[in-house]
């Protein structure tokens, strides 16, 4: 019998990442593709579903196929970018541009609408978390008033992981962790639809049938073999959203694990038993049947650096290196990352990027290290949120250069663990597809830690002072932020 090997790809916002690996979780290769994001209004961020989610996979599947060298692809496990919206027809074919999660705030009227009508405190009781930009349900809502006639041609509700599922199998399917972010549309206790609450928020939308991440729910078809190169027949599981991908491929699985993922945003999952609902996180189930999480995201983090490192004309290393050298505090510069408006835990679409203390005497290296720090701010106020983690794991591309995962295990006084490889979600889709094929061995032990990052305990002390500031700088900005951004969405009508 041939040795196995297992698929997994992941569309990430602005790339995307496959990798071949074997069954005991050895990469037998690996492939990426960078992709646009389109940004066609303030508060709006979008994909083509054909040009970037499907023209990806087909890219990266060509490419990873070949290395299989002999060996049997025993399944293909899929994730993306989520929870997003995509309308299709009921032929899966795209009838909009894919309206992405919390990034896209256009849905603000219609969160505080459904709120009204459902109540906060029985919305968070019943779905796990208040209503945000995060949640599917507002975004219908919208698409329902703004796109009538798009609404009235949609058959189905398909994310980035379900639309490849169904054009690789022709299912109409979407796993629970997925669902769970549609709020108001999903009962976490029931783990099920709210049929009685998605029949208000979506009215005539045949809603997808439910499974678990590990569950295979299809099999490539001859159409789509032909298409892809992928053997026809080969199982796909159900896949779920990335972040939760990425935390299966770390080990973040039993209650206490949380990951933190350095990427364009920052995001966090906390497994959890059972979860208490938290006004300020987002509340979900896991990717397994027996867990919960809590989950928390910043609308930006890697979107900041890069930004500045565009802005300075640099590169990464250098500005790394430049950075290391500046001290605690970036002499005495203060930022706020929220250049794309916040997620959690402040929920604001309208808080906006500050930069405070500048002096002619801070150059580039104090701005890069002060963006650093500010983004660290950010994760210990997620955190201190979310409550004590048993283990911190640190996965994503951030984690390279040292310089990052200091600054935050300094500012948090936590430890954060590291896995050996850090690939991210794709590798999380392959363990779970071999999960849920059986054909994983020892799934429990894929990934082993490498490497710890631990506090120095006088940084943190320095840090302590600055973080109180950092609180402090958004309540005594708020006001202002909230102004420009609705000056920016003036002066973008104007346009």
């Amino acid at each position: 019998m041939a040795e196995a090997a297992l698929l997994g790809i992941d569309i990430g916002t602005s790339s995307s990442k496959g990798v071949l690996v074997s069954a005991d979780g050895r990469i037998l290769a690996r492939a990426s593709r960078p992709h646009e994001t389109s940004y066609p209004h303030p508060g709006w961020v979008e994909h083509d579903p054909e040009s970037v989610w499907w023209e990806d996979f087909l890219a990266l599947v060509r490419e990873l196929v070949p290395a299989a060298e002999g060996r049997e692809i025993a399944g293909l496990g899929v994730s993306g970018i989520g929870p997003v919206l995509l309308p299709t027809d009921g032929d899966g074919k795209p009838l909009r541009p894919a309206i992405l999660y919390g990034v896209d705030t256009r849905a603000t009227a219609e969160i505080a609408e459904l709120t009204e009508e459902f109540g906060g405190d029985e919305i968070l009781r019943r779905g796990g978390s208040a209503l945000s930009s995060q949640a599917v349900g507002p975004k219908l809502r919208w698409l329902a008033k703004h796109e009538p006639e798009v609404y009235r041609r949609t058959e189905m509700l398909l994310m980035c992981s379900s639309y490849l599922v169904h054009r690789l199998t022709g299912r109409y399917v979407l796993d629970h962790h997925s669902a769970s972010q549609c709020d108001p549309m999903y009962d976490l206790a029931a783990r099920d639809w709210a049929a009685d609450w998605a029949a208000r928020v979506a009215p005539g939308l045949p809603l997808p049938e439910l499974a678990w991440p590990t569950e295979v729910v299809g099999r490539v078809t001859a159409q789509a073999a032909s298409e892809t190169g992928l053997p026809e027949g080969l199982p796909v599981t159900a896949g779920t959203v990335d972040a939760w991908a990425e935390a299966t491929s770390v080990g973040v699985r039993r209650p206490g694990d949380t990951m933190l993922m350095y990427g364009t945003t920052m995001f966090f999952v906390q497994v959890q038993s059972r979860i208490e609902p938290h006004p300020a996180l987002w509340g979900t189930c896991g990717a397994f049947p027996d867990t919960d999480t809590l989950a928390a995201g910043m609308a930006t983090s890697g979107a900041v650096t890069d930004w500045l490192r565009t802005l300075v004309d640099g590169d990464f290393a250098g500005l790394v290196a430049e950075a290391s050298a500046v001290p605690v505090g970036s002499r005495g510069l203060l930022l706020l990352p929220y250049f794309a408006g916040e997620r959690t835990p402040i929920f604001d679409p309208d808080a906006r990027g500050i930069l405070a203390g500048l002096t002619t005497t801070h150059g580039r290296a104090e701005l890069y290290r002060a963006a650093l720090e500010g983004i660290g701010f950010g994760v210990r106020h997620n955190l201190e949120a979310m409550g004590s983690a048993s283990r911190l794991v640190a996965v994503g591309g951030g984690t390279q250069g040292g310089l990052w995962t200091q600054i935050v295990s300094d500012i948090t006084g936590q430890e954060q663990q590291i896995p050996a490889e850090t690939v991210g979600a794709a590798y999380g889709d392959a363990l779970l597809a071999g999960i849920g094929t059986g054909a994983a061995v020892d799934p429990d032990n894929w990934n082993p830690i490498t490497r710890t990052v631990r506090p120095n305990p006088a940084h943190t002390e320095r840090y302590d002072a600055y973080f109180r500031h950092y609180r402090d700088l958004y309540t005594a900005t708020v006001r202002i932020a909230h102004f420009l951004a609705g000056e920016q969405r003036a002066a973008d009508e104007l346009a």
